[in-house]
């Protein structure tokens, strides 16, 4: 039989004696984050006393408990294997000495990282990532010279730093097996048995805890979640650690700043990203509504395709095709990215996905803004809406950090007494979209005018499923995805629906995209830019921007500043994109990224561009990319020139900080 659990000492007595002591030495090292977190806030008080309640105190050090169990785990892995390895062999004092000093080393120096970082965050006002790794790379000198002078003035805090690792020391728990009550035989079976248990139990809570979660619709958290608890992004220091924010920007360089051009002048001739637009008119308060459809590609859009199959293509998307009728929409338009979170910061922010997703990046913890943030700032209310579990994606990470005032998720949904609740859920992603879009009109109706309301999609994805009641309406049919497609084209249908018999509705810009493009069964949409192609439908009630296919570009960057232009915004803002409203058709462009090569549409053509030299060009019409134009381009250097400036800017401007005017 399995012994009773014991403790003399700091030592457990039992063949689960080694699972039970790692259970107890890790809720130590989160101890241990949590002390240094403290250190931290009382350190740098001063930065964080502004509206520190004791409930967002709470709040906050709830978020540090979520960073600090991944850290946890990501620096703890050789020590939770040591303790979990089946083999009786280990249980020997000597094993386990070395465990405990592996043990205290690892979390001792995280615990010394954390503290130290509380020091050098006046500086930064953010926690050290490994960037500051390459920045003092060669300074050696300086940085020694300059933690010994830290050293000696923040004595205390080395003070602090040696009794709480010597409290770790004194309070680690070592294991000891007692066999000499059972034969050694059955003794070992049992410690293999326990330890298999207890390694099948471990691994998926590891799994969760290094991830933020094991939900369906978690991503591996990143130093941007931290948004997700913080009200300002300051306060994203305090819910982070400094051990998870260098795991989590290792190799991370993604931004490597070109020297194209050698003057700040030269390159903001070429292209400036600090827009201040000429508006003919006065601000006025309309209300803004802004779709991001879940895979929504331009492809499955009748209306926007009225040539393909040779004029035979009817789409998948007869609602969508009556709001178009009635909208501006674009004959070249694309999205900035392949992902959804790559399509939040193009839409809302104007920035677009350069190497790897932004809000992935270290350079996420910038100052910046996006619609919600400007429109704030005018008087608007904003809220944010996805169908998701609250959290998911890091959307309502994103959402507090760029400004949106309130967010509204699964659980919202749920909570409203006058839906379905978790009857909706579809069982993966989140809420159905036709209920969803019904509650989403619902709430905005709620509002104080003027607002902006901007809902993120779900249903239109992987694993392609869609309510039971409507697999006959939307039988299976070409692509798995269509049917989702018809799913969320009623959606939306049923939402204008509602939303046309409401006070506002006239008083709304309402736009439409896609976060990006999915399944293809059409050549020319599998091309490397035929894989950008989204929906841009601007769509005015009051009549006052024309409908009709305009002869221009457009993209999900142009988002920003042509709501802006309709608005009559004449104060400065950053954007990547330009002003659909006001810029000429031949000077409209779209620019994204594909494993490693810049794409850059204008003039006709579209530019591939490797970060050294051109390795493509061709006619948008050549829709099957067949013809490359390398060297027979008279625009060729212009594109080259124009799109050199948009990457250093970009990349000058995320490697220092200036995403804002």
């Amino acid at each position: 039989m399995v012994k009773e659990v014991r403790r003399k000492g700091g030592a457990l007595n039992t063949v689960f004696a080694p699972f039970i002591a790692l259970v107890l030495n890790l809720l130590l090292a989160l101890l241990m984050y949590f002390l240094a977190r403290v250190a931290f806030l009382l350190e740098n008080f001063s930065y964080f006393s502004g509206d520190l309640s004791v409930p967002h105190l709470l709040e906050l050090f709830k978020g540090g408990w979520v960073f600090d169990r991944s850290a946890i785990v990501y620096t703890n892995l050789l020590y939770i294997v040591m303790m979990l390895f089946p083999l009786w062999l280990k249980e020997t004092d000597r094993y386990h000495r070395i465990a405990k000093w592996i043990f205290i080393i690892v979390n001792g120096l995280a615990f010394v990282i954390n503290v130290a970082d509380s020091v050098y965050f006046p500086y930064t006002l953010r926690r050290t990532t490994t960037s500051v790794i390459q920045e003092f790379s060669n300074d050696n000198g300086v940085a020694g010279a300059t933690i010994g002078w830290e050293v000696v003035t923040h004595w205390y805090l080395v003070l602090v730093g040696v009794v709480v690792i010597f409290g770790a020391w004194k309070l680690y728990v070592t294991p000891r097996l007692r066999s000499e009550d059972m034969p050694k035989v059955k003794q070992r079976v049992m410690h293999a048995v326990a330890m298999l248990l207890c390694l099948a139990v471990s691994v998926p809570l590891c799994i969760g805890a290094c991830r933020g979660g094991l939900g369906t619709g978690i991503r591996p958290i990143t130093v941007s979640n931290a948004n997700q608890y913080a009200k300002r992004p300051t306060e994203c220091a305090l819910v982070l650690n400094t051990p998870f924010a260098l795991i989590r920007t290792i190799g991370k360089t993604v931004f490597e700043v070109p020297d194209y051009f050698a003057t700040k002048q030269e390159l903001e001739e070429v292209f400036n990203p600090i827009q201040q637009l000429q508006p003919d008119h006065p601000f006025r308060k309309k209300n803004v509504v802004v779709f991001i459809v879940e895979s929504f590609g331009r492809e499955y859009i009748g209306a926007l395709n009225k040539e393909l199959e040779g004029g035979k293509y009817k789409g998948y998307t007869p609602n969508v095709d009556q709001l178009i009728a009635k909208s501006a929409t674009y004959k070249y338009s694309y999205c900035n990215g392949r992902k959804s979170i790559d399509g939040m910061p193009s839409v809302l922010c104007s920035i677009p996905m350069f190497v790897e997703p932004f809000i992935l990046t270290p350079q996420s913890m910038n100052e910046y803004t996006g619609m919600a943030g400007i429109l704030g700032k005018e008087g608007y209310q904003t809220a944010f809406f996805h169908g998701a579990n609250r959290g998911s994606m890091g959307f309502l990470a994103f959402a507090n950090k760029t400004g949106f005032q309130n967010y509204y998720g699964r659980q919202d949904y749920a909570s409203d007494p006058r839906f379905g609740g978790d009857a909706d859920f579809d069982g993966n992603w989140g809420i159905w979209d036709e209920p969803f879009l019904q509650y989403f009109c619902t709430k905005i109706g709620e509002m104080k005018e003027p607002f902006l309301a901007s809902v993120f999609t779900v249903s239109s994805h992987t694993p392609f499923v869609i309510p039971d009641k409507y697999k006959e309406v939307f039988p299976e049919e070409g692509l798995i995805m269509h049917k989702c497609i018809r799913y969320t084209d009623m959606a939306i249908g049923k939402f204008f629906e509602k939303a046309e018999k409401q006070p506002w509705f006239k008083n709304t810009i309402f736009v439409l995209t896609s976060d990006h493009t999915n399944l293809s069964d059409h050549q020319q949409y599998q091309t490397d830019i035929g894989g950008f192609c989204s929906p841009i439908v601007i769509y005015d009630p009051s009549g006052e921007i024309e409908p009709g296919m305009r002869d221009a570009v457009a993209q999900q960057i142009d988002i920003l500043p042509t709501v802006l232009s309709i608005l009559g915004y004449d104060k400065p803002f950053l954007s990547f994109g330009c002003d659909l409203m006001t810029t000429p058709a031949e000077e409209t462009y779209a620019v994204n990224y594909l494993n490693g090569v810049y794409q850059y549409v204008k003039y006709g053509y579209v530019l591939q561009f490797d970060g050294s030299k051109t390795k493509g060009i061709y006619a948008l019409n050549d829709l099957l990319m067949k013809h490359n134009l390398v060297g027979k381009v008279p625009q060729q250097a212009q594109m080259e020139r124009e799109l050199k400036a948009i990457i250093q800017q970009y990349m000058e401007r995320m490697k220092g900080n200036r995403l804002m005017p």
